[in-house]
């Protein structure tokens, strides 16, 4: 009884810590809690007498429940036909309130637990993505690294080094993209302002939609009676935008949808509490020619 009065101890004291690492490993909060239920069964079981580092014990538990989980999810989708989708990336409202989360699951989540980052994890190997996220998240050594997958430090460190290519390569084209959705954003205010509806209708693809107004040539018209000569370039949540402000105050925003490289869809939104809870800044003219 003193054992199990232990190891629940040692369970609750890192669990938020468990689940944050099974979080980054699958990339979905359900079978993040899964994996973690998974674990708490299995360190149930289990002998403690050796146990020396408990949070690191836990951590292996955990990531080896992890590693199994990706490498039947791996297997499933080599047995259908067809490639299927990447998960969707949990967003923070899926997962539990601020108040149950740890701060290293906070920092965790507002790292970079993102769709984007997700699905260029869901294109790694159940080993790399285990030796990226337990190295370069939780700074496990490549040797308890090497010790879950059953490889040397020297493989993990080279499996994690791969991942980091990988992602860093796709976090280089996600900037490339965000840049070039900025540029064709502020071309389409600055044509908005001037009232130059050849311009409009350029950026516009010729089946957008902005509110209840459709077609590209509509669209352009209603931008062209200046709509929106108030608005400005700013980043929501971090993504190129505009915003339309009085007295300091954002009244208005303007998110676009890009798709080959023209404008398929503005959508305005005017709610005060949704804009109270996102993240903007104006950018400016230094902005630009820092870029």
């Amino acid at each position: 009884m003193a054992e199990q009065d232990w190891v629940s101890r040692r369970f609750a004291e890192h669990q938020d810590r468990l689940y944050a690492v099974a979080y980054r490993m699958l990339g979905s909060a359900g079978e993040a809690e899964d994996a973690v239920q998974e674990a708490w069964l299995r360190v149930s079981r289990s002998d403690t007498g050796q146990v020396e580092n408990p949070g690191g014990w836990l951590t292996t538990v955990v990531a080896r429940v992890c590693l199994n989980m990706l490498e039947a999810r791996r297997n499933r989708r080599e047995d259908s036909v067809g490639a299927l989708p990447p998960e969707p990336g949990a967003s923070r409202a899926c997962l539990r309130p601020t108040g149950q989360r740890g701060p290293e699951e906070e920092a965790l989540l507002a790292d970079s637990v993102g769709a984007a980052l997700l699905v260029v994890l869901d294109t790694l190997t159940p080993a790399e993505r285990l030796a990226f996220v337990l190295h370069d998240v939780f700074a496990v050594s490549f040797g308890e690294v090497g010790s879950v997958i059953d490889r040397s430090p020297a493989a993990a460190r080279q499996l994690a080094s791969r991942a980091r290519r990988r992602i860093q390569g796709a976090a280089g084209a996600s900037d490339a993209a965000r840049s070039a959705k900025r540029e064709i954003v502020e071309a389409f205010l600055a044509a908005a302002r001037s009232g130059d509806f050849a311009a409009l209708l350029e950026l516009l693809d010729p089946a957008a939609v902005a509110g209840e107004v459709r077609g590209g040539r509509d669209v352009a018209a209603f931008f062209a009676a200046r709509r929106a000569q108030a608005a400005r370039p700013a980043l929501v949540d971090g993504v190129p935008a505009a915003v339309w402000s009085h007295l300091g105050r954002p009244k208005a925003v303007f998110t676009f949808t890009v798709d080959g490289g023209r404008i398929s869809r503005i959508d305005i939104d005017t709610d005060p509490d949704r804009l109270r809870d996102l993240d903007i800044v104006i950018l400016t003219a230094d902005d630009k020619e820092r870029r």
